[in-house]
């Protein structure tokens, strides 16, 4: 698994094509004529956007759960034909069409993940007490680790922080490849933000033991598909999780934006579910540590190992997503604002779509 997070992995895709693009325009900026590639005739203009087409498409079959990828390659496929329909279209000016859609791309995901930070923010806080200061829980990693920079939840997460409303965090381990443990922990940190980390079934004790003493307010996820209906696909355990909010009486927001909504899956049981290798969880791979002069632990860098956490011949069971009902869900952040319900439990979608 070389890139992770929805929204990552969209953006990921579409510039890995426009790292191709930009070299096969620069070798035809070096042919003043522009008639060769390769030793080879120039592809025509709608040939051009066709070869980008079927690139886009095979890395769509890459990963089926995350909608983020599919509805990016829907928009430059767009892109490339209105391109290739001009009077004056050629190869060139097609590829760099397809350049600037997603160099432009990055650049929205970041501004939409501002956009989410602060709407999520103002909800959580318009539901607690003026001047207190609030805790959360989050799952999986959902930051600059995998968006194209600030992230979704961990971006409302950051924009607490900002507010100085934020008293802390607790972030899952969230196995079996624990995003949280190794990422959302090494952002949290970097960011200064005060975090702990607790491991997947610890979240339903730290509810209701600390979830008043520590104020913890809402449960903050992400998201890899959301139904029409609001069910929504994120990493396993979410489910659980939501679970566990509703009986304690705990809020839980789904951070996404909008180009996670999949208007053309009616329900959570329409979505794929990918499945991963169960070696997965079978095995951890992580840097060996030793203990220094001083008998504090070290982490030894460069010196990743695997090794089994289970027993010889096990057989493991390995979804790498789930789907928490909308029943459970109780706001839906998008860059446009956040989504409620309505008196009959049907999310309101009129107000974020065009």
């Amino acid at each position: 698994m070389q890139v992770r997070g929805a929204p990552a992995i969209a953006i990921v895709a579409a510039l890995s094509v426009a790292v191709e693009a930009v070299d096969i325009v620069k070798t035809l900026d070096l042919d003043v004529n522009c008639n060769s590639y390769g030793g080879a005739k120039t592809p025509s203009a709608n040939e051009t956007a066709k070869k980008l087409t079927i690139q886009l498409g095979y890395l769509v079959t890459s990963r089926p759960t995350a909608v983020n990828l599919a509805d990016a390659a829907a928009k430059l496929k767009t892109v490339v034909y209105s391109a290739a329909d001009g009077s004056k279209a050629d190869c060139r000016s097609v590829l760099k069409a397809y350049i600037g859609a997603a160099e432009q791309m990055l650049m929205d995901d970041v501004k939409d993940n501002e956009q989410i930070g602060m709407h999520g923010t103002a909800w959580i806080l318009k539901r607690t007490l003026p001047d207190s200061r609030v805790s959360v829980i989050t799952h999986c990693n959902t930051g600059s680790l995998a968006t194209a920079g600030y992230g979704t939840a961990l971006g409302v997460i950051r924009s607490l922080h900002l507010s100085g409303r934020l008293r802390h965090v607790f972030y899952t381990e969230t196995r079996p490849y624990n995003q949280g443990s190794r990422l959302t922990g090494y952002e949290l940190i970097h960011d200064g933000i005060p975090a702990t980390l607790i491991t997947d079934s610890m979240a339903a004790a730290l509810l209701s033991t600390r979830g008043k003493s520590d104020n913890i307010v809402a449960v903050i996820v992400g998201a890899d598909r959301v139904a029409a209906n609001g069910d929504t696909a994120n990493k396993v355990g979410t489910y659980a999780l939501a679970v566990s909010a509703r009986y304690h009486g705990v809020k839980f927001l789904v951070a996404a934006p909008m180009t996670t909504v999949d208007m053309e899956t009616k329900s959570g049981a329409d979505i794929k579910i990918e499945e991963r290798p169960q070696v997965e969880v079978l095995n951890i791979r992580s840097p060996r540590v030793v203990k220094n002069a001083y008998g504090k632990q070290e982490v030894l860098k460069g010196s990743v190992e695997e090794v089994c956490v289970a027993a010889q011949n096990t057989h493991a069971w390995n979804p790498a997503f789930d789907v928490t009902p909308a029943e459970l869900i109780d706001g839906i952040v998008t860059e446009k604002g956040v989504v409620e319900k309505d008196e009959h439990g049907v999310f309101q979608w009129d107000r974020v779509f065009d």
